[in-house]
């Protein structure tokens, strides 16, 4: 089940259709990572001053507007959130229009509608009512703070939302050099026409998706394959983040081993196995001498200080035996 991106109604008129939007396409394309060939380690990006070359902290950073004059305007995350459309949670429909009038070039990224609550009759209603019209409809919708539009098209047993790009968004064709509409403009003879058509008409089908696969994939997964079977494959170790990672992890590891130390200290209590385990490899403290080792630095030990008694008299005596000088 695909998560849902946000609930709301589809405003139609006085009309709200209680719905679930849905992602409508997912990824299924190649996805490389890079990797440093010379130790097999995973290769990051970094963010750097692009003048001196050195790593700039991410609160250092801030978002500029570059204008005409080559001049910046720089904007703080408050002031782009007050910027943004306010998040509403209705996609409002404001005209219908004819499927075909709307470019491909428009559509952008599509999703599914479902209905929620007891919104399944006005759902069918909304649906059953357009495709009987032969329209779709252009609507606004408020999608992770930014508003875009789209297209509102009855599919089916569904209602699909794809959103469209803004008319500005749309290359003009005019820079392009392209041959003049209609048949006579660039003097096709009617025999060319009629065996495209023919042609044309040889290779009319169906629309059915499933025919079409993504080989340059399959490809890929295919080589991937024999490589894995022939052995050829490298081991890349997991990085750990030193930021995060060994932070939360010690905390964690410490807190459990604090409390069950705690509760072995209670009266007649003695230490699991486990927890014994964990203050063995959290402990920090040398292991225990052996007898033989302790016998040894305990007369070391006493050598020593023998040996810093003698030295300390030695001066003492010393000192009885040389007269003070006289004050001049």
């Amino acid at each position: 089940m695909p998560r849902v991106i946000w609930k709301g109604a589809i405003s139609f008129g006085l009309v709200y259709v209680p719905v679930a939007l849905y992602p409508g396409a997912q990824d299924t394309g190649i996805s490389f990572d890079w990797l440093d060939k010379r130790s097999m380690d995973p290769v990051g990006y970094k963010r750097i001053n692009k003048r001196t070359g050195k790593d700039i902290d991410k609160e250092n950073i801030v978002k500029g507007l570059k204008q005409d004059t080559g001049d910046y305007v720089i904007l703080s995350e408050e002031e782009i959130n007050a910027a943004y459309p306010k998040s509403t949670q209705v996609i409002e429909i404001e005209h219908f229009v004819k499927a075909d009038e709307i470019p491909f070039t428009y559509l952008e990224k599509p999703y599914l509608l479902a209905p929620i609550g007891k919104g399944e009759k006005v759902y069918a209603l909304l649906r059953e009512a357009m495709i009987d019209a032969g329209v779709i409809a252009v609507a606004r919708v408020v999608m992770h703070t930014k508003e875009s539009l789209a297209a509102l098209i009855p599919d089916g047993d569904a209602l699909l939302l794809n959103t469209l790009r803004w008319a500005k968004q749309v290359r003009s064709r005019d820079e392009l050099k392209l041959p003049a509409a209609g048949k006579k403009a660039v003097g096709l003879k009617d025999a060319e026409l009629a065996m495209a058509q023919q042609l044309i008409s040889e290779m009319v089908t169906d629309w059915d998706p499933n025919q079409y696969e993504d080989r340059f994939s399959d490809a890929i997964h295919a080589l991937a394959a024999k490589k894995v079977e022939a052995g050829e494959t490298a081991q890349v170790a997991p990085l750990e983040n030193p930021d995060e990672a060994p932070a939360s992890s010690n905390v964690v590891d410490l807190s459990d081993l604090l409390r069950r130390s705690l509760a072995s200290r209670k009266p007649g209590a003695r230490p699991t196995a486990a927890a014994q385990d964990d203050a063995d490899e959290e402990s920090e403290a040398p292991p225990a001498r052996k007898p033989a080792a302790k016998a040894a630095a305990k007369k070391a030990a006493a050598k020593t200080a023998s040996t810093a008694a003698s030295s300390k008299k030695a001066p003492a005596k010393t000192a009885r035996k040389t007269p003070a000088r006289k004050a001049a």
